[in-house]
């Protein structure tokens, strides 16, 4: 079976959100992620890992703000990332350098950079440039302190308008920019509501040595994998086989409680 990471923004929700350390380690897990760190001092979030002996593998840089307490509320305001916004490549520096600040404190390998809502009657290519433009710089600012950056396909029934939604979109980029530290972010989930035929695509791309990270959820509930259209036994199993050694984070909504719905992970 490949490794999981629990997903705390989406997982034990019904504990305070620093309580869900403790949660996610006795049942087991060694490992978190979440969507986004910026609403707690990291030395309480670094104390609340070392105490538990969980390592974070992931999270996201912010979606938008200039300063740490902007970046915290961002997402609720309905921002969703500055990648291919131009004339907010300042906003996505900061939120690159305040990421990368929160990763070296919580020894996280990995940030998300959220590629954003595509502005009404914007260029197709003029988007791409401002991303290749905001990714390069990224890649570099994040390589000269140890950290990968990802980018994420997300499917647009959950959030419409999104730039980036297809794992050829993604790798497209990061192959043009070439960075060893640029990696794909890939989301099951999303993949299978925009694209289907996951398994032919995990064999596509993780051999390529450019998938970074993995999710999953059931569809298309967005509940536990062991229900709905996704058989994720099989593709733990296309996983293995191909080798793949990083984390597989559990972005997934419990249906009942997320202790009780753990059976899926003893199968």
């Amino acid at each position: 079976m490949p490794r999981f990471a629990a997903n705390l923004s989406l997982m034990y929700t019904e504990l305070p959100f620093l309580a869900r350390f403790a949660a996610a380690a006795r049942d087991g897990f060694r490992a978190v992620e979440y969507l986004f760190p910026y609403a707690y001092p990291a030395q309480e979030l670094a104390q609340a890992l070392n105490q538990h002996g969980l390592q974070q593998v992931l999270f996201n840089a912010p979606p938008g703000g200039r300063t740490v307490q902007d970046m915290a509320r961002a997402w609720d305001g309905g921002m969703r990332g500055t990648l291919c916004l131009a004339g907010e490549e300042d906003s996505f520096r900061l939120g690159v350098w305040e990421a990368l600040r929160y990763a070296q404190v919580l020894q996280c390998p990995r940030i998300h950079v959220m590629s954003g809502l595509v502005p009404p009657g914007a260029a197709a290519q003029a988007l791409r440039s401002t991303v290749l433009a905001n990714l390069r710089w990224a890649a570099q600012t994040a390589a000269d302190v140890g950290v990968e950056v990802l980018i994420e396909p997300i499917n647009g029934r959950d959030m419409p308008g999104y730039y980036l939604q297809t794992q050829d979109q993604a790798h497209s980029l990061v192959q043009t920019v070439a960075a060893l530290n640029l990696k794909v972010q890939m989301d099951l989930y999303h993949c299978q509501i925009m694209e289907g035929d996951v398994a032919t695509k995990l064999r596509k791309y993780l051999p390529t040595g450019r998938v970074g990270h993995i999710q999953i959820a059931g569809v298309p509930e967005r509940h536990e994998p062991d229900m709905g259209e996704l058989h994720y036994p099989y593709l733990f199993d296309v996983i293995d086989t191909l080798g793949y050694a990083g984390w597989v984070g559990c972005e997934y909504r419990p249906r009942n409680g997320t202790s009780q719905g753990l059976g899926w992970m003893a199968c």
